[in-house]
């Protein structure tokens, strides 16, 4: 057995590995060609010992020692990997947003392309995954995985994500799928999918559609597709963008007044989401607020805090305006709306793609 740095590091904290049943490698040649981007993230974090699944460093392991500690992905796919970025995803930004979405759209430009798989942390996964599933230009598969153990734990769930996805991104199956998220067996669109747990492995979960499918032994198992326009049917091109319009989310809360969302309009928000309580409750004050916002041209989308459920508005407040969300929650429905200012300042537009997306 070669030990890789990863291996001997892992060794050192008495992580010990199974070799479990080798196939026979295939030749490169005749595998799926899966490019993996590597970001950071838990999945790419070590910690002193074994046992701390807590207190560790994320992006503190590159994408080579991340593939070299897989062995069975040879026989799975001919990978090769790059590093786009090695942070814990709470560091994620528009800039990185923007550069995975044009490297993910060059890459499966190329016809040998397969498929992509990103390693991401946890913590902004999700955000990742459904602003791809709007921009990548593709009906070939994009699959985000990443852990909520470090590499270095002794139970790391890292290592089966990341075969799990690649046999994900190598599969004809998974073509037309969208971009999806690939954890725990589970394979979750981007769009529907949600963080639901802060230490649990089974944290990502889709509580009321249900996953897309699962994987089983090796292969994606599907039992839907999302209806939503995603990748190839989308209409957002970033090819020539560098930034993306500012939009605040405006949380609502027992007392909450309106001088927060007018504190983001000061500070140059084109749009705001407001994470309602409820179906679309507001308190008086943070209405008054929204209203006069709307009045200035500034789209106000209506989300809410509840999980689950299309957000309906009642009659006056449509006649206020709002756009409704849909079943978005306010961070999505944020990055949607980012996207549909890129196109349009026409609220009846936007409220055109909170519909079809």
């Amino acid at each position: 057995m070669t030990f890789t740095p990863l291996r001997r590091a892992l060794a050192a904290l008495g992580v010990t590995f199974a070799l479990g049943g080798m196939l026979p490698a295939a030749s490169a040649a005749d595998l799926p060609d899966v490019r993996i981007l590597a970001t950071g993230g838990t999945i790419a974090g070590s910690a002193a010992k074994a046992s701390d699944a807590n207190d560790y460093k994320a992006g503190s392991i590159g994408v080579a020692a991340l593939i070299e500690a897989v062995p069975e992905l040879t026989s799975v796919a001919d990978v090769s990997g790059e590093q786009i970025a090695n942070i814990p995803s709470n560091a994620v930004d528009t800039a990185l947003l923007l550069k995975l979405a044009k490297r993910v759209n060059e890459l499966l430009a190329d016809p040998k392309v397969d498929g992509v798989v990103i390693t991401h942390g946890t913590d902004s996964i999700e955000d990742t995954a459904f602003f791809l599933n709007l921009t990548v230009k593709s009906d070939k598969p994009v699959v985000l995985t990443g852990a909520m153990r470090p590499a270095t734990a002794m139970s790391a769930d890292g290592p089966m994500n990341l075969l799990e996805a690649v046999q994900a991104a190598a599969s004809p199956k998974m073509k037309g799928a969208g971009v999806t998220i690939v954890m725990n067996d589970y394979i979750a669109a981007a769009r529907e999918t949600t963080k639901t747990n802060k230490r649990n492995v089974a944290t990502f979960r889709s509580t009321e559609f249900g996953y897309l499918g699962t994987m089983v032994e090796g292969e994606p198992v599907l039992y839907r597709k999302s209806a939503r326009r995603h990748t190839s049917s989308s209409e957002f091109d970033v090819s020539k963008l560098t930034d993306l319009p500012r939009v605040d989310i405006v949380y609502a809360y027992a007392g909450s007044d309106g001088r927060m969302s007018e504190a983001a309009v000061e500070i140059g928000a084109r749009g705001l989401v407001a994470a309602a309580m409820g179906n679309a409750s507001v308190s008086p004050e943070q209405e008054k607020s929204y209203g006069e916002i709307m009045k200035k041209g500034i789209p106000v989308v209506m989300s809410g805090r509840v999980p689950e459920g299309d957000v309906i508005l009642k009659s006056g407040a449509k006649k206020l305006g709002y756009i409704e969300a849909g079943n978005l929650p306010p961070n999505k429905a944020r990055l949607l709306l980012q996207l549909a200012l890129t196109t349009t300042d026409n609220p009846e537009e936007i409220r055109r793609i909170f519909t079809e997306y």
